[in-house]
């Protein structure tokens, strides 16, 4: 199992920015993919991006040009850089590490948009 430790949620205005950060308490490249999502109240949680043990990225299309993930094996840290930030991008953002072993989550931190 792999504890997750995220920060960097808040409130922001539009067209604003924020960086997410999550500390595994595994080192990073011994996770296989380790990823970002997000569930806005009444929405099911979706893919926002992911980071590969190898440092393949992939970031959903519609977030694009807008959300970077990224990583710092110095600081054993996986971020989710977000900026242009709307509204619609307010939910709470949850990291995950997917091993052989399993499937974890961090507790989410919220990130609020207003307009």
């Amino acid at each position: 199992q792999v504890q997750l430790v995220e920060s960097g949620g808040g409130l922001v205005q539009a067209g604003g920015s924020l960086r997410l950060s999550c500390t595994p308490s595994r080192k990073v490249p011994a996770i296989d993919t380790m990823a970002w999502y997000r569930q806005a109240p009444g929405n099911q949680r979706e893919l926002v991006a992911t980071i590969r043990t190898y440092g393949y990225t992939f970031v959903v299309d519609s977030l694009k040009g807008r959300f970077t993930i990224s990583r710092d094996i110095a600081k054993n840290t996986v971020y989710l850089q977000m900026t242009n930030l709307k509204p619609e991008d307010t939910a709470v953002y949850y990291c995950n590490a997917r091993t052989v072993g399993g499937n974890d989550w961090g507790q989410g931190t919220q990130v609020t948009v207003s307009s």
